[in-house]
């Protein structure tokens, strides 16, 4: 559980964006974005390999 605790005559604008960054850095909504869909493993290996492809394409391309 998040706490964020409001300090005495503070905006609650800012609590409300300090909660904001917190809550995201957990990577709770990520989580529940990634389960919303089964991926086979031959498909995550396969985005995985295109991945890594295009960034050593990019990291060549760079080079020269």
């Amino acid at each position: 559980m998040i706490v964020v605790p409001v300090k005495e005559g503070e905006n609650i604008e800012r609590a409300l964006k300090r909660f904001k960054r917190k809550f995201e850095r957990t990577g709770v909504m990520k989580e529940l974005r990634r389960r919303q869909q089964f991926d086979k493993p031959s498909v995550i290996k396969r985005k995985q390999a295109e991945r890594s492809a295009y960034a050593r394409q990019m990291k060549l391309a760079e080079e020269q």
